[in-house]
């Protein structure tokens, strides 16, 4: 199985970040605008998400722990991934927070695909992060 893990360092506080990326239903306005295009509710605990490239996803919300500021969420659904399931957590770090985003995915193909994807959703993570905290 496939892993793709990228840490991201925010200039915001912890608590503001997790605010963030706790809000499910928001990915599209408030954690990678832009990247991320639209986010449509699908029942309670999921959400269809689209993305700039015209890709679409099916995620399911496996947990949210407020305590730990970790998301656990899975692709489902989807025609080229026989699986998915990722985890984004914050954590404090001098001066800001630190996100550790982590995929695990099969098949192992799409690692160079994914890897992409994921460090441009960093970067858009990072720039919307900061911003709305200022």
């Amino acid at each position: 199985m496939a892993s793709v893990r990228k840490e991201i360092l925010i200039d915001a506080n912890p608590s503001h970040v997790w605010a963030a990326l706790a809000d499910f239903h928001a990915v599209d306005k408030r954690v990678a605008p832009g990247l991320v295009t639209a986010s449509k509710r699908d029942g309670d605990a999921a959400r269809i998400v689209t993305f700039a490239n015209g890709t679409s996803a099916r995620e399911i919300l496996v947990d949210s722990d407020d305590k730990a500021r970790r998301l656990v969420y899975a692709v489902v659904g989807n025609e080229r991934l026989t699986h998915h399931s990722a985890s984004v957590q914050v954590l404090p770090e001098s001066g800001g927070s630190r996100v550790v985003w982590t995929a695990d995915f099969l098949p192992n193909a799409l690692a160079p695909y994914i890897d992409a994807q994921m460090e441009q959703g960093a970067q858009v993570m990072k720039g919307a992060l900061a911003r709305d905290a200022a």
